[in-house]
């Protein structure tokens, strides 16, 4: 399984460099159905595969100017806090039982995991439908609203801290549709958020968690891999072809989380 493993995280990598968000979504169910680590755990370590690969994948975008710094920072301050705010209290005081129907008991993990699948499904409709305004870079005037930028970002963080996931697939949107950022960039302050948030969230996990690091860096070198490879490929491909594609993808593994959570 671990081979599947490997070739899961270059996928991820893959993904995350060609359409820049929803990669990082699959990186939880890789480590819990393929490496075999527990959820709770597993939301740390995804938070560290993600953070690094996503480091990665924002250096061509510095290097092109194609990182909002501002954004990114003033995205990032709640986005932190919040990510602290859920590692540090609120996933430490789920409790380990939380409730039972039937002869079903409804644990920690199996409800971070259904949590996940719910995410899976959202991430997969912002993925699956068509956007005719993210089709084209045609420069806009920005329209910066700070407490709409403080918002997302608190519900961001809080999402990233609970599940592990990055939320590019929610960073993206905000960013074009709110804010009015062109595409590209928005890719590019997205991976930079990403990064802020995941290895802040990994680092308050350090106290609770303990890190199997020759996993976890064989692992973000797949990952790496991948967002290299499709770094490389991203400008002979359209994203807004390859991304309906992936989002379908998303559904069906969302769905099969539940269906594995709750019946098997």
């Amino acid at each position: 399984m671990e081979t599947a493993g490997y070739l899961a995280a270059i996928f991820i990598g893959v993904t995350l460099g060609l359409i820049g968000s929803g990669g990082s979504i699959l990186t939880v169910p890789v480590l819990v159905y393929l490496f075999g680590i527990q959820p709770v755990p597993a939301t740390a370590y995804s938070l560290f595969i993600v953070g690094i690969t996503s480091m990665t994948g924002s250096i061509s975008y510095f290097r092109k100017g194609l990182v909002d710094i501002r954004t990114a920072f003033i995205f990032g301050i709640p986005s932190v806090i919040a990510v602290f705010f859920t590692r540090a209290i609120v996933v430490p005081a789920i409790p380990d039982e939380i409730f039972s129907i039937g002869n079903h008991i409804i644990t920690k993990s199996i409800l971070l995991m259904l949590i996940f699948a719910l995410l899976m499904i959202f991430a997969s409709y912002s993925m699956i439908r068509k956007d005719k305004r993210q089709t084209t870079e045609i420069q806009r005037i920005q329209k910066f609203s700070y407490p709409l930028v403080l918002t997302e970002g608190t519900v961001v963080g809080t999402l990233t801290g609970l599940v592990g996931a990055g939320g590019g697939f929610l960073i993206i949107p905000a960013l074009v549709h709110f804010l009015k950022i062109p595409i590209k960039s928005a890719i590019g302050t997205s991976l930079v958020i990403i990064v802020i948030n995941s290895l802040s969230g990994f680092l308050f996990s350090l106290n609770t968690s303990v890190i199997d690091w020759k996993l976890i860096l064989s692992i973000s070198a797949a990952a790496i891999t991948g967002i290299v490879m499709g770094s490389s490929i991203s400008h002979k491909i359209d994203s807004n072809t390859l991304k309906p594609a992936f989002g379908w993808f998303t559904l069906l593994m969302g769905i099969y989380i539940l269906v594995r959570e709750t019946v098997l």
